[in-house]
Protein backbone atom coordinates (compact mmCIF):
# COMPACT_ATOMS: atom_id res chain seq x y z
CA UNK A 1 0.00 0.00 0.00
CA UNK A 2 1.34 3.45 -0.89
CA UNK A 3 1.60 6.27 1.60
CA UNK A 4 -1.12 8.12 -0.31
CA UNK A 5 -3.45 5.12 -0.09
CA UNK A 6 -2.75 4.77 3.62
CA UNK A 7 -3.49 8.43 4.16
CA UNK A 8 -6.73 8.20 2.13
CA UNK A 9 -7.89 5.13 4.04
CA UNK A 10 -7.20 6.80 7.40
CA UNK A 11 -9.04 9.95 6.36
CA UNK A 12 -12.05 7.88 5.23
CA UNK A 13 -11.93 6.10 8.59
CA UNK A 14 -11.97 9.43 10.42
CA UNK A 15 -14.94 10.57 8.34
CA UNK A 16 -16.85 7.34 8.96
CA UNK A 17 -16.22 7.26 12.71
CA UNK A 18 -17.12 10.94 12.94
CA UNK A 19 -20.45 10.19 11.23
CA UNK A 20 -21.02 7.23 13.56
CA UNK A 21 -20.35 9.39 16.62
CA UNK A 22 -22.82 11.99 15.32
CA UNK A 23 -25.56 9.39 14.83
CA UNK A 24 -24.97 7.74 18.20
CA UNK A 25 -25.10 11.12 19.93
CA UNK A 26 -28.37 11.84 18.15
CA UNK A 27 -29.76 8.48 19.35
CA UNK A 28 -28.90 9.27 22.97
CA UNK A 29 -30.29 12.81 22.76
CA UNK A 30 -33.60 11.60 21.24
CA UNK A 31 -34.10 8.51 23.38
CA UNK A 32 -37.46 9.85 24.60
CA UNK A 33 -38.50 11.83 21.51
CA UNK A 34 -41.89 10.62 20.15
CA UNK A 35 -41.59 9.15 16.66
CA UNK A 36 -37.79 9.00 16.71
CA UNK A 37 -36.34 5.69 15.50
CA UNK A 38 -32.83 4.53 16.31
CA UNK A 39 -30.31 5.17 13.54
CA UNK A 40 -27.39 3.09 12.38
CA UNK A 41 -24.61 4.06 9.97
CA UNK A 42 -24.19 1.61 7.10
CA UNK A 43 -20.54 1.15 6.08
CA UNK A 44 -18.88 -0.68 3.20
CA UNK A 45 -15.37 -1.05 1.85
CA UNK A 46 -14.41 1.67 -0.61
CA UNK A 47 -12.90 0.15 -3.74
CA UNK A 48 -11.29 2.07 -6.59
CA UNK A 49 -9.85 0.19 -9.56
CA UNK A 50 -10.03 -3.08 -7.68
CA UNK A 51 -7.98 -1.65 -4.82
CA UNK A 52 -9.26 -0.96 -1.34
CA UNK A 53 -9.50 2.73 -0.56
CA UNK A 54 -10.69 2.67 3.04
CA UNK A 55 -14.31 2.81 4.16
CA UNK A 56 -17.39 4.53 2.75
CA UNK A 57 -20.65 5.59 4.42
CA UNK A 58 -23.38 4.05 2.27
CA UNK A 59 -26.35 5.43 4.19
CA UNK A 60 -28.26 5.87 7.42
CA UNK A 61 -30.80 3.18 8.34
CA UNK A 62 -33.64 3.45 10.84
CA UNK A 63 -34.08 0.46 13.17
CA UNK A 64 -37.85 -0.08 13.06
CA UNK A 65 -40.10 -3.05 13.78
CA UNK A 66 -42.95 -2.37 11.35
CA UNK A 67 -45.16 -5.17 12.66
CA UNK A 68 -44.90 -3.88 16.22
CA UNK A 69 -45.51 -0.33 15.02
CA UNK A 70 -48.67 -1.43 13.18
CA UNK A 71 -49.97 -3.25 16.28
CA UNK A 72 -49.26 -0.25 18.51
CA UNK A 73 -51.14 2.04 16.13
CA UNK A 74 -54.19 -0.23 16.16
CA UNK A 75 -54.02 -0.24 19.95
CA UNK A 76 -53.85 3.57 19.90
CA UNK A 77 -57.01 3.69 17.78
CA UNK A 78 -58.82 1.26 20.07
CA UNK A 79 -57.82 3.21 23.17
CA UNK A 80 -59.29 6.43 21.74
CA UNK A 81 -62.48 4.66 20.67
CA UNK A 82 -63.09 2.94 24.01
CA UNK A 83 -62.25 6.07 25.97
CA UNK A 84 -64.89 8.19 24.23
CA UNK A 85 -67.58 5.53 24.57
CA UNK A 86 -66.79 4.92 28.25
CA UNK A 87 -66.79 8.64 29.07
CA UNK A 88 -70.20 9.11 27.45
CA UNK A 89 -71.82 6.15 29.21
CA UNK A 90 -70.41 7.37 32.53
CA UNK A 91 -71.99 10.75 31.76
CA UNK A 92 -75.38 9.15 31.11
CA UNK A 93 -75.14 7.19 34.35
CA UNK A 94 -74.32 10.40 36.20
CA UNK A 95 -77.26 12.22 34.55
CA UNK A 96 -79.72 9.54 35.65
CA UNK A 97 -78.01 9.17 39.01
CA UNK A 98 -77.37 6.24 41.28
CA UNK A 99 -80.36 5.15 43.40
CA UNK A 100 -78.75 6.30 46.64
CA UNK A 101 -77.77 9.76 45.37
CA UNK A 102 -79.89 12.88 45.91
CA UNK A 103 -81.45 14.19 42.71
CA UNK A 104 -81.30 10.82 40.97
CA UNK A 105 -84.27 9.51 39.00
CA UNK A 106 -84.83 6.86 41.70
CA UNK A 107 -84.77 9.44 44.49
CA UNK A 108 -87.22 11.72 42.65
CA UNK A 109 -89.54 8.78 41.99
CA UNK A 110 -89.41 7.68 45.63
CA UNK A 111 -90.29 11.20 46.76
CA UNK A 112 -93.25 11.34 44.35
CA UNK A 113 -94.45 7.92 45.50
CA UNK A 114 -94.24 8.95 49.15
CA UNK A 115 -96.07 12.20 48.45
CA UNK A 116 -98.98 10.28 46.89
CA UNK A 117 -99.17 7.92 49.86
CA UNK A 118 -99.10 10.77 52.39
CA UNK A 119 -101.74 12.76 50.50
CA UNK A 120 -104.05 9.74 50.20
CA UNK A 121 -103.85 9.37 54.01
CA UNK A 122 -104.67 13.05 54.60
CA UNK A 123 -106.52 14.26 51.47
CA UNK A 124 -107.67 17.47 53.21
CA UNK A 125 -104.05 18.59 53.81
CA UNK A 126 -103.05 21.35 51.43
CA UNK A 127 -99.39 20.81 52.34
CA UNK A 128 -99.55 17.18 51.31
CA UNK A 129 -101.31 18.02 48.06
CA UNK A 130 -98.61 20.59 47.41
CA UNK A 131 -96.07 17.84 48.07
CA UNK A 132 -97.49 15.90 45.11
CA UNK A 133 -97.10 18.94 42.85
CA UNK A 134 -93.56 19.63 44.03
CA UNK A 135 -92.33 16.05 43.66
CA UNK A 136 -94.13 15.52 40.33
CA UNK A 137 -92.48 18.63 38.91
CA UNK A 138 -89.14 17.43 40.31
CA UNK A 139 -89.59 14.08 38.57
CA UNK A 140 -90.36 15.79 35.25
CA UNK A 141 -87.43 18.17 35.76
CA UNK A 142 -85.10 15.22 36.37
CA UNK A 143 -86.06 13.65 33.06
CA UNK A 144 -85.66 17.02 31.33
CA UNK A 145 -82.20 17.55 32.86
CA UNK A 146 -81.06 14.10 31.76
CA UNK A 147 -82.41 14.80 28.27
CA UNK A 148 -80.56 18.10 28.07
CA UNK A 149 -77.35 16.42 29.22
CA UNK A 150 -77.64 13.72 26.57
CA UNK A 151 -78.40 16.21 23.80
CA UNK A 152 -75.50 18.39 24.95
CA UNK A 153 -73.26 15.33 24.67
CA UNK A 154 -74.57 14.77 21.13
CA UNK A 155 -73.86 18.38 20.19
CA UNK A 156 -70.38 18.15 21.70
CA UNK A 157 -69.71 14.96 19.75
CA UNK A 158 -70.88 16.68 16.56
CA UNK A 159 -68.46 19.58 17.11
CA UNK A 160 -65.62 17.20 17.94
CA UNK A 161 -66.29 15.29 14.73
CA UNK A 162 -65.76 18.55 12.86
CA UNK A 163 -62.51 19.14 14.76
CA UNK A 164 -61.26 15.60 14.09
CA UNK A 165 -62.10 15.87 10.39
CA UNK A 166 -60.18 19.15 10.19
CA UNK A 167 -57.19 17.63 11.98
CA UNK A 168 -57.34 14.58 9.73
CA UNK A 169 -57.38 16.68 6.55
CA UNK A 170 -54.49 18.92 7.64
CA UNK A 171 -52.37 15.93 8.71
CA UNK A 172 -53.01 14.09 5.45
CA UNK A 173 -52.05 17.20 3.49
CA UNK A 174 -48.77 17.43 5.43
CA UNK A 175 -48.11 13.73 4.78
CA UNK A 176 -48.52 14.33 1.06
CA UNK A 177 -45.97 17.16 1.24
CA UNK A 178 -43.55 14.93 3.16
CA UNK A 179 -43.87 12.20 0.55
CA UNK A 180 -42.87 14.71 -2.12
CA UNK A 181 -39.89 15.89 -0.07
CA UNK A 182 -38.82 12.32 0.66
CA UNK A 183 -38.90 11.39 -3.02
CA UNK A 184 -36.75 14.41 -3.88
CA UNK A 185 -34.26 13.87 -1.04
CA UNK A 186 -34.00 10.12 -1.65
CA UNK A 187 -33.25 10.66 -5.34
CA UNK A 188 -30.49 13.09 -4.36
CA UNK A 189 -28.97 10.60 -1.93
CA UNK A 190 -29.57 12.80 1.10
CA UNK A 191 -30.26 11.56 4.64
CA UNK A 192 -34.04 11.42 5.09
CA UNK A 193 -34.15 9.99 8.62
CA UNK A 194 -35.50 13.17 10.19
CA UNK A 195 -38.28 13.38 7.59
CA UNK A 196 -39.16 9.74 8.20
CA UNK A 197 -39.42 10.42 11.94
CA UNK A 198 -41.71 13.35 11.27
CA UNK A 199 -43.87 11.27 8.96
CA UNK A 200 -44.13 8.48 11.52
CA UNK A 201 -45.34 10.98 14.12
CA UNK A 202 -48.00 12.26 11.69
CA UNK A 203 -49.22 8.74 10.92
CA UNK A 204 -49.46 8.11 14.67
CA UNK A 205 -51.65 11.23 14.93
CA UNK A 206 -53.95 9.90 12.22
CA UNK A 207 -54.12 6.48 13.86
CA UNK A 208 -55.81 8.00 16.92
CA UNK A 209 -58.60 9.28 14.66
CA UNK A 210 -59.02 6.25 12.39
CA UNK A 211 -57.14 2.92 12.46
CA UNK A 212 -54.65 2.91 9.57
CA UNK A 213 -52.74 0.41 7.46
CA UNK A 214 -49.43 1.63 6.03
CA UNK A 215 -48.07 0.28 2.73
CA UNK A 216 -44.45 1.05 1.80
CA UNK A 217 -43.73 2.22 -1.74
CA UNK A 218 -40.47 2.92 -3.62
CA UNK A 219 -38.30 5.98 -2.84
CA UNK A 220 -39.42 6.08 0.81
CA UNK A 221 -43.04 6.67 -0.17
CA UNK A 222 -46.02 5.28 1.73
CA UNK A 223 -49.69 4.78 1.03
CA UNK A 224 -52.26 4.89 3.83
CA UNK A 225 -55.58 3.10 4.06
CA UNK A 226 -58.09 2.82 6.87
CA UNK A 227 -58.54 -0.60 8.44
CA UNK A 228 -61.96 -0.56 6.79
CA UNK A 229 -60.45 -0.15 3.31
CA UNK A 230 -60.87 3.54 2.51
CA UNK A 231 -57.91 5.29 0.85
CA UNK A 232 -56.32 8.04 2.92
CA UNK A 233 -53.13 8.65 0.96
CA UNK A 234 -52.12 7.19 -2.39
CA UNK A 235 -50.02 9.77 -4.16
CA UNK A 236 -52.47 12.50 -3.25
CA UNK A 237 -54.26 12.92 0.08
CA UNK A 238 -57.96 12.21 0.40
CA UNK A 239 -60.23 14.99 1.66
CA UNK A 240 -62.84 14.26 4.31
CA UNK A 241 -66.04 16.30 4.38
CA UNK A 242 -68.35 17.02 7.31
CA UNK A 243 -70.73 19.84 8.28
CA UNK A 244 -71.25 20.63 11.96
CA UNK A 245 -74.72 21.33 13.34
CA UNK A 246 -75.20 24.26 15.70
CA UNK A 247 -78.11 22.79 17.67
CA UNK A 248 -78.90 19.11 18.13
CA UNK A 249 -82.42 18.04 19.08
CA UNK A 250 -83.61 14.54 20.10
CA UNK A 251 -85.53 14.01 16.86
CA UNK A 252 -82.55 14.92 14.64
CA UNK A 253 -80.80 11.99 12.98
CA UNK A 254 -78.41 11.43 10.12
CA UNK A 255 -80.96 9.30 8.25
CA UNK A 256 -83.56 12.09 8.30
CA UNK A 257 -81.04 14.65 7.07
CA UNK A 258 -80.81 16.68 10.26
CA UNK A 259 -77.21 15.70 10.97
CA UNK A 260 -74.22 15.43 8.66
CA UNK A 261 -72.53 12.20 7.68
CA UNK A 262 -68.99 11.79 6.37
CA UNK A 263 -67.69 12.07 2.82
CA UNK A 264 -64.30 11.10 1.38
CA UNK A 265 -63.42 13.01 -1.77
CA UNK A 266 -67.08 13.96 -2.07
CA UNK A 267 -68.37 10.40 -1.81
CA UNK A 268 -70.57 9.58 1.22
CA UNK A 269 -69.53 6.68 3.44
CA UNK A 270 -71.32 4.83 6.21
CA UNK A 271 -70.44 5.96 9.72
CA UNK A 272 -71.71 2.79 11.43
CA UNK A 273 -72.00 -0.90 10.69
CA UNK A 274 -69.68 -3.36 8.98
CA UNK A 275 -69.51 -1.26 5.80
CA UNK A 276 -68.10 1.79 7.58
CA UNK A 277 -64.40 2.48 6.84
CA UNK A 278 -63.83 4.74 9.85
CA UNK A 279 -64.67 2.50 12.81
CA UNK A 280 -62.15 1.88 15.56
CA UNK A 281 -60.78 5.33 16.40
CA UNK A 282 -62.02 8.56 17.91
CA UNK A 283 -63.92 9.55 14.76
CA UNK A 284 -66.01 6.38 14.70
CA UNK A 285 -66.59 6.60 18.46
CA UNK A 286 -67.87 10.18 18.18
CA UNK A 287 -70.32 9.15 15.47
CA UNK A 288 -71.40 6.24 17.71
CA UNK A 289 -72.06 8.65 20.58
CA UNK A 290 -74.02 11.07 18.43
CA UNK A 291 -76.02 8.60 16.36
CA UNK A 292 -76.26 5.42 18.43
CA UNK A 293 -75.37 5.53 22.13
CA UNK A 294 -77.05 8.88 22.84
CA UNK A 295 -80.10 7.99 20.74
CA UNK A 296 -80.47 4.71 22.64
CA UNK A 297 -80.13 6.45 26.02
CA UNK A 298 -82.65 9.10 25.00
CA UNK A 299 -85.04 6.40 23.82
CA UNK A 300 -85.01 4.77 27.26
CA UNK A 301 -85.72 8.10 28.97
CA UNK A 302 -88.55 8.74 26.53
CA UNK A 303 -89.95 5.27 27.30
CA UNK A 304 -89.97 6.15 31.00
CA UNK A 305 -91.71 9.45 30.26
CA UNK A 306 -94.28 7.77 28.02
CA UNK A 307 -95.07 5.15 30.63
CA UNK A 308 -95.52 7.90 33.23
CA UNK A 309 -97.86 9.88 30.97
CA UNK A 310 -99.94 6.87 30.00
CA UNK A 311 -100.29 5.63 33.58
CA UNK A 312 -101.94 8.87 34.68
CA UNK A 313 -104.07 9.35 31.58
CA UNK A 314 -105.50 5.83 31.48
CA UNK A 315 -109.20 5.60 30.74
CA UNK A 316 -111.32 5.42 33.88
CA UNK A 317 -108.61 6.62 36.27
CA UNK A 318 -110.07 10.12 36.54
CA UNK A 319 -113.80 10.20 35.65
CA UNK A 320 -113.75 14.00 35.48
CA UNK A 321 -111.02 14.18 32.83
CA UNK A 322 -112.05 14.85 29.22
CA UNK A 323 -111.77 11.77 26.94
CA UNK A 324 -108.47 11.89 25.04
CA UNK A 325 -107.29 14.85 27.08
CA UNK A 326 -104.02 15.13 29.01
CA UNK A 327 -103.66 13.45 32.38
CA UNK A 328 -101.59 14.43 35.39
CA UNK A 329 -98.48 14.57 33.18
CA UNK A 330 -98.59 16.18 29.75
CA UNK A 331 -96.55 16.52 26.59
CA UNK A 332 -95.64 20.22 26.87
CA UNK A 333 -99.20 20.93 28.10
CA UNK A 334 -100.99 18.79 25.52
CA UNK A 335 -102.13 15.19 25.36
CA UNK A 336 -99.42 12.72 24.37
CA UNK A 337 -99.48 11.21 20.88
CA UNK A 338 -97.84 7.76 20.62
CA UNK A 339 -96.30 8.76 17.28
CA UNK A 340 -94.44 11.62 18.96
CA UNK A 341 -92.49 9.72 21.61
CA UNK A 342 -88.98 10.92 20.63
CA UNK A 343 -87.86 13.67 23.00
CA UNK A 344 -90.86 13.29 25.31
CA UNK A 345 -88.63 13.16 28.40
CA UNK A 346 -87.56 16.73 27.67
CA UNK A 347 -91.13 17.96 27.10
CA UNK A 348 -92.79 16.29 30.09
CA UNK A 349 -94.68 18.74 32.30
CA UNK A 350 -97.19 18.65 35.11
CA UNK A 351 -100.77 19.48 34.14
CA UNK A 352 -101.31 23.18 34.84
CA UNK A 353 -104.79 22.39 36.20
CA UNK A 354 -103.24 21.19 39.48
CA UNK A 355 -100.37 23.70 39.75
CA UNK A 356 -101.29 26.85 41.71
CA UNK A 357 -98.23 28.64 40.31
CA UNK A 358 -99.72 28.31 36.82
CA UNK A 359 -103.34 29.16 37.69
CA UNK A 360 -104.41 25.68 38.73
CA UNK A 361 -105.82 24.41 42.01
CA UNK A 362 -104.60 21.72 44.39
CA UNK A 363 -108.11 20.36 45.02
CA UNK A 364 -108.14 18.89 41.47
CA UNK A 365 -105.58 16.33 42.63
CA UNK A 366 -108.29 15.08 45.02
CA UNK A 367 -111.44 15.83 43.02
CA UNK A 368 -110.28 15.32 39.42
CA UNK A 369 -108.63 17.35 36.68
CA UNK A 370 -112.02 18.35 35.27
CA UNK A 371 -113.48 19.47 38.60
CA UNK A 372 -114.76 23.08 38.56
CA UNK A 373 -115.44 23.28 42.28
CA UNK A 374 -113.88 21.77 45.39
CA UNK A 375 -115.52 18.59 46.66
CA UNK A 376 -115.47 16.91 50.08
CA UNK A 377 -111.96 17.48 51.54
CA UNK A 378 -111.78 14.00 53.07
CA UNK A 379 -112.31 12.09 49.83
CA UNK A 380 -109.00 10.34 49.04
CA UNK A 381 -110.35 7.90 46.45
CA UNK A 382 -108.65 9.53 43.45
CA UNK A 383 -105.40 9.99 45.31
CA UNK A 384 -105.35 6.29 46.16
CA UNK A 385 -106.10 5.50 42.50
CA UNK A 386 -103.22 7.74 41.40
CA UNK A 387 -100.84 5.88 43.68
CA UNK A 388 -102.16 2.58 42.36
CA UNK A 389 -101.55 3.79 38.80
CA UNK A 390 -97.92 4.55 39.69
CA UNK A 391 -97.22 1.23 41.42
CA UNK A 392 -99.37 -1.10 39.34
CA UNK A 393 -97.90 -3.35 36.67
CA UNK A 394 -98.78 -2.53 33.05
CA UNK A 395 -97.43 -3.51 29.62
CA UNK A 396 -94.57 -1.46 28.18
CA UNK A 397 -95.44 0.08 24.81
CA UNK A 398 -92.00 1.46 23.90
CA UNK A 399 -89.38 -0.50 22.00
CA UNK A 400 -85.98 -1.18 23.50
CA UNK A 401 -87.31 -3.13 26.49
CA UNK A 402 -88.17 -6.77 26.91
CA UNK A 403 -91.96 -7.12 26.61
CA UNK A 404 -93.84 -7.67 29.84
CA UNK A 405 -95.74 -5.93 32.63
CA UNK A 406 -93.83 -3.62 34.95
CA UNK A 407 -94.52 -1.11 37.65
CA UNK A 408 -93.09 2.34 37.03
CA UNK A 409 -90.44 1.79 39.71
CA UNK A 410 -89.35 -1.46 38.04
CA UNK A 411 -89.17 0.23 34.65
CA UNK A 412 -87.01 3.03 36.06
CA UNK A 413 -84.84 0.42 37.77
CA UNK A 414 -84.42 -1.43 34.47
CA UNK A 415 -83.22 1.77 32.81
CA UNK A 416 -80.65 2.44 35.52
CA UNK A 417 -79.47 -1.18 35.50
CA UNK A 418 -79.11 -1.12 31.72
CA UNK A 419 -77.11 2.10 31.77
CA UNK A 420 -74.85 0.87 34.56
CA UNK A 421 -74.25 -2.47 32.83
CA UNK A 422 -73.26 -0.74 29.59
CA UNK A 423 -71.00 1.65 31.47
CA UNK A 424 -69.24 -1.17 33.32
CA UNK A 425 -68.77 -3.11 30.09
CA UNK A 426 -67.36 -0.04 28.33
CA UNK A 427 -65.08 0.69 31.27
CA UNK A 428 -63.75 -2.88 31.17
CA UNK A 429 -63.08 -2.62 27.44
CA UNK A 430 -61.37 0.72 28.00
CA UNK A 431 -59.10 -0.75 30.67
CA UNK A 432 -58.15 -3.62 28.38
CA UNK A 433 -57.44 -1.26 25.47
CA UNK A 434 -55.33 1.01 27.68
CA UNK A 435 -53.37 -1.95 29.09
CA UNK A 436 -52.71 -3.29 25.58
CA UNK A 437 -51.52 0.10 24.39
CA UNK A 438 -49.22 0.44 27.39
CA UNK A 439 -47.77 -3.03 26.84
CA UNK A 440 -47.09 -2.42 23.16
CA UNK A 441 -45.63 1.03 23.85
CA UNK A 442 -43.30 -0.45 26.47
CA UNK A 443 -42.29 -3.24 24.11
CA UNK A 444 -41.57 -0.70 21.40
CA UNK A 445 -39.46 1.27 23.86
CA UNK A 446 -37.52 -1.87 24.82
CA UNK A 447 -36.73 -2.46 21.16
CA UNK A 448 -35.78 1.17 20.73
CA UNK A 449 -32.80 3.07 22.10
CA UNK A 450 -30.70 1.58 24.90
CA UNK A 451 -28.63 4.54 26.08
CA UNK A 452 -26.15 2.29 27.92
CA UNK A 453 -25.51 0.31 24.76
CA UNK A 454 -25.20 3.48 22.72
CA UNK A 455 -22.63 4.90 25.12
CA UNK A 456 -20.59 1.67 24.97
CA UNK A 457 -20.62 1.83 21.18
CA UNK A 458 -19.52 5.46 21.39
CA UNK A 459 -16.46 4.40 23.43
CA UNK A 460 -15.55 1.85 20.74
CA UNK A 461 -15.91 4.47 18.05
CA UNK A 462 -13.66 6.77 20.04
CA UNK A 463 -10.93 4.10 19.94
CA UNK A 464 -11.43 3.66 16.19
CA UNK A 465 -11.15 7.41 15.71
CA UNK A 466 -7.92 7.49 17.74
CA UNK A 467 -6.51 4.60 15.70
CA UNK A 468 -7.20 6.36 12.40
CA UNK A 469 -5.74 9.57 13.78
CA UNK A 470 -2.63 7.57 14.79
CA UNK A 471 -2.30 6.25 11.24
CA UNK A 472 -2.41 9.79 9.90
CA UNK A 473 0.23 10.86 12.41
CA UNK A 474 2.40 7.92 11.37
CA UNK A 475 2.00 8.77 7.68
CA UNK A 476 2.94 12.34 8.49
CA UNK A 477 6.10 11.14 10.28
CA UNK A 478 7.00 8.94 7.31
CA UNK A 479 6.61 11.85 4.92
CA UNK A 480 8.83 13.99 7.13
CA UNK A 481 11.50 11.27 7.06
CA UNK A 482 11.33 11.02 3.29
CA UNK A 483 11.66 14.79 2.95
CA UNK A 484 14.72 14.80 5.17
CA UNK A 485 16.24 11.91 3.20
CA UNK A 486 15.67 13.72 -0.07
CA UNK A 487 17.37 16.83 1.31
Amino acid sequence: MSITSALGSALSGLSATSRQAEILSSNVANATTPGYARREVSLSAAVLGGTGQGVAVTGITRDLDRQLLAERRLALSADGDRGIRSDFLARVESAIGMPESLGSLAARLAAFDQALVEAAGRPESQARLQGIVTTAKSLAAGLDTATNDIQTARATADRRIGDEVGRLNSTLARLQELNVELRSFSSAGRDVSALLDQRQHLVDTISTIVPVREVVRDFNQIALFTAGGATLLEGSASVFGFTTTNTVMPEMTQDLGGLSGITINGRPFDTAGAASPILGGTLGALFAVRDDLAVSAQGKLDAVARDLVERFSATGLDPSAAPGGPGLFTDAGAAFLPTDEVGLAGRLTLNVAVDPMQGGALFRLRDGLGAVAEGPPGNGTLLTALHGALTGARPINSTGFTPGNRSFALLASDVMSDVSAHRLSAQSERSFAAARLTALTDLEAQNGIDTDQEMQALLVIEKHYAANARVIQTVNDMIDILIRLGA
